[in-house]
């Protein structure tokens, strides 16, 4: 019986057993990073989703939160495969790190590839978002029941420091100009105050600073390199549990053998 304890407990199971459980530390740790670097995306341009025509830019934090709930089970599960030695478990867990590395590789690849123009689709991508942009702030600026889009826009302008969507020229065509005395929304003043947008010249409004688009374009793809970066350097933490999972489980086969 002796033997066979020392046999159960050896010190190659134990050194991994210690690692697996240092593992599952950071990586609830690491599941907690990739759940507030997701639900951090969403609330920092949740102003700009409705001026966007691609739910692309959402669908990576989205994976990322539910990435990161998924972590918080699968901690669970390891610490109670690793401590009670279950191979059962051990798979389940394994399973589990998969899926999860599966899900943070798909946020990364996404967030790299949407916003660049390295394909045709890509390219496509960009052309669609540019005319969206002047579209919505043309058509649905001010307008009855596009409340959020007004105040994203207003946003956008005094955030960015722009006007329009490529420049302040945009305002022209639109229809909130066709029934208002302003040359430009009161949002592209330097100094916004009330009316103060009847009056055009650079020294009153963001006129030679160009349009929001580019701006607009910058922020999202920051983001979205931060989204990358994240989920993709924390997927390699996956493969290292993965391998200390599939040793403990071949230790735990040939030493009940």
């Amino acid at each position: 019986m002796e033997a066979r304890a020392e046999k159960t407990h050896g010190c190659g199971t134990i050194c991994l057993k210690y690692l697996l459980l240092l593992f599952n530390i950071l990586f609830w740790l690491a599941g907690g990073a990739v759940l507030a670097v997701g639900v951090w995306t969403l609330v920092e341009k949740s102003d700009y989703i409705s001026l966007l025509n691609s739910s692309l830019y959402s669908a990576s934090a989205y994976i990322l939160i539910v990435a990161g709930v998924i972590v918080i089970v699968t901690g669970i599960v390891g610490c109670c495969a690793t401590l009670k030695e279950m191979k059962s478990l051990l798979i389940a867990y394994l399973c589990l790190l998969l899926c999860v590395f599966l899900l943070e590789v798909i946020a990364g690849v996404l967030a790299y590839i949407t916003y660049q123009e390295c394909f045709p689709l890509c390219y496509q991508l960009n052309e669609e978002l540019r005319q969206n942009l002047k579209m919505t702030m043309q058509q649905k600026y001010q307008q009855p029941g596009e409340e959020s889009v007004t105040q994203a826009v207003d946003k956008l302008q005094q955030e960015f420091k722009c006007c329009g969507s490529h420049n302040y020229s945009d305002w022209t065509d639109s229809v909130w100009l066709q029934v208002n005395e302003n040359l430009v929304p009161d949002s592209c003043c330097k100094t916004p105050i009330e009316l103060c947008g009847r009056r055009d010249h650079p020294s009153n409004i963001y006129k030679v600073e160009g349009g929001c688009i580019m701006k607009l374009e910058e922020f999202i793809l920051s983001q979205l390199y931060i989204l990358g970066a994240v989920a993709i350097g924390i997927a390699f933490l996956q493969l290292v549990g993965m391998m200390l999972t599939c040793c403990l489980y071949r230790n735990l086969e040939e030493e009940h053998q």
